[in-house]
């Protein structure tokens, strides 16, 4: 089901345009907390930017100036817990949204985050669970759910420790420490860190590189590297990605190279 362009829900603004999707949590005056119905909103978003072969890749981001988002909405979840322990601790099996983009293993389009300002929580997995972060010298990065009772069960319990050293993801885990965009970028937790007024031209430079590529690419590229993390190198050559077969077979991957030869611009058709 296509959601169309342009719709406005209660939650988050989504747009697309020049093949690319624009979703923005918008909640600003409380820092993009995250309710139930922003989680059903943004699954539906998701969906429809895995189905509309016209989008290529998608741009998340908080509205206002001072959030990507600070995670979960905590005045909800204490109203809800009285009924009792959540259906699950990690992922979001059983509850509103899923799956959500930290557990929606099959989205194979990438994703970009462009990020200022406080990324915590729940915010923080979401951009863990994007391909791409492209982020302010503003941004802050935290799990404090250790400090809540909570656990990071968005997915930031079992992402830190794969992206960062395993003594400094449990550091922070079981701290909650806050993490500089500087310490980001040291780590390789983002691709880029740029004065805020820079932060939307950034995130175009990033998104113009992503159209040059084939669409049938991306998503191959995506699927094999993302499925392949876990395999041993030998098995990770020899694995079946769908993605991958369907571009093998196709005529843009044809075009690429006969583009190159003749010294024009390649015209894609994910066909």
């Amino acid at each position: 089901m296509s959601v169309g362009a342009g719709r406005r829900f209660e939650r988050v603004r989504y747009d697309k345009r020049d093949h690319i999707a624009w979703v923005t949590m918008d909640r600003p005056e409380v820092l993009n907390a995250m309710d139930r119905r922003m989680h059903e909103e943004l699954a539906e978003v998701w969906d429809d930017v895995e189905a509309d072969d016209e989008i290529r890749a998608a741009v998340l981001t908080g509205a206002g100036e001072r959030a990507f988002s600070v995670g979960e909405d905590l005045k909800e979840r204490a109203r809800l817990a009285e009924a009792g322990p959540l259906p699950t601790t990690f992922g979001s099996r059983g509850r509103p949204g899923h799956p959500r983009l930290t557990d929606r293993f099959s989205l194979s389009k990438p994703v970009v985050a462009r990020v200022h300002g406080y990324a915590l929580g729940g915010g923080f997995e979401l951009v863990l669970a994007c391909d791409i972060a492209v982020v302010s010298t503003e941004a802050v990065f935290a799990l404090p759910e250790a400090r809540l009772g909570l656990v990071p069960g968005a997915g930031g319990v079992f992402r830190l420790p794969r992206q960062l050293p395993q003594k400094v993801a449990l550091g922070h885990l079981l701290t909650g420490r806050r993490l500089d965009a500087a310490t980001a970028l040291k780590y390789g937790l983002v691709n880029e860190v740029v004065p805020v007024a820079e932060l939307d031209g950034c995130v175009a430079g990033w998104v113009a590189d992503l159209l040059r590529a084939a669409p049938l690419s991306l998503r191959a590229i995506k699927q094999a590297a993302m499925r392949s993390l876990d395999l041993p190198l030998e098995e990770a050559f020899t694995a079946s990605y769908p993605w991958e077969e369907r571009r093998r077979h196709s005529l843009d991957s044809v075009e690429g190279v006969r583009a190159f030869a003749e010294k024009r611009d390649p015209v894609w058709t994910s066909r």
